[in-house]
């Protein structure tokens, strides 16, 4: 004879529910995704808002942008536009252009050696003073940078130096946050026992920086970079004092002489506009091409 088994019941407690069952992710509710995309939308209109009506006020003439509507477009004369201003007075513009960029880019790339080094050296060297030294690059973090102007000046005029490339560009690789940014970075991110096992390597110190430190700090230093670059690229009253040849002006230094300019020469006007608009692409670039560093950093570590 067969007996039959009565059904085992699974008590509620026990029974799996379906936000903890695997593979299903808590869905967040709809209000706070929907109050969430409507100020990131808000914030997106509003930051690229300036760059769209810069986009379409350089593809008009110097009549349209102030008869047509100022968001939209009329007649199409960017590419025009964009060649009378390449070659007005003998490519002053391209000139500029290649005045930020190698202030900039130069600058920040030496800003950002400088202070991965000191920043390193800090977080990982036991010396007497390290705290005072650090303290004195956390005062330099809270000085501003017009504060430093006339000292400045007034140093590179006793040497001559005035007026030339060095003006701007000796400046500019001192980055005091940046010290401060790879001291804590290098703190948190580069363990003492990977330095020590590079020493029982054989590996010197500049070895060990380069070859072990500085991988692990690479979003930190694209960060430094970045920060300096944009610093740079915006630098407006150091050029200002330091710079008389033309030549040698930044762009956006450039584009200020020209927009004093539009009472005695009105054509600078769309000039100004576009100049503007292609001053600001560099940066553009800088940020795209370098954020996947960005990407790869935030991730280092995440899974073992």
């Amino acid at each position: 004879m067969t007996t039959l088994q009565a059904p085992t019941r699974v008590s509620k407690a026990r029974r799996p529910s379906a936000a903890s069952a695997p593979g299903r992710s808590v869905r967040t509710p709809l209000a706070p995704r929907v109050a969430a995309m409507t100020v990131m939308a808000v914030f997106t209109v509003y930051f690229l808002m300036p760059i769209w009506w810069l986009l379409v006020a350089s593809s008009k003439t110097r009549g349209q942008v102030i008869g047509t509507n100022p968001l939209w477009f009329a007649d199409l004369h960017l590419v025009d536009n964009v060649r009378d201003v390449l070659v007005y007075r003998d490519g002053l513009f391209v000139a500029w252009m290649g005045n930020s960029l190698l202030y900039a880019g130069v600058g920040a790339l030496v800003a950002t050696l400088l202070a991965a080094m000191c920043g390193y050296a800090l977080a990982k060297y036991r010396f007497r003073g390290r705290e005072a030294l650090f303290n004195v690059v956390l005062g330099g973090v809270l000085v501003p940078a017009t504060a430093l102007a006339l000292p400045l000046f007034l140093m590179f005029s006793a040497v001559k130096l005035t007026d030339t490339y060095w003006a701007v560009l000796l400046p500019s690789i001192v980055s005091p946050f940046g010290v401060y940014l790879a001291r804590i970075y290098a703190a948190a991110s580069v363990p003492d026992e990977l330095i020590e096992a590079a020493r029982l390597d054989g590996a010197g110190e500049i070895r060990t920086f380069f070859g072990v430190s500085v991988r692990l700090m690479v979003p930190a230093l694209v960060t430094i970079f970045l920060f300096q670059f944009v610093a740079i690229w915006n630098n407006f009253f150091l050029p200002l004092i330091m710079l008389r040849d033309e030549r040698k002006f930044p762009v956006t230094f450039g584009l200020y002489t020209w927009n004093s300019q539009l009472n005695q020469i009105p054509e600078l006007n769309t000039f100004v506009l576009v100049g503007s608009l292609l001053s600001i692409v560099p940066l553009v670039v800088a940020f795209l091409a370098l954020q996947r560093f960005w990407r790869g950093g935030l991730g280092t570590g995440s899974v073992k």
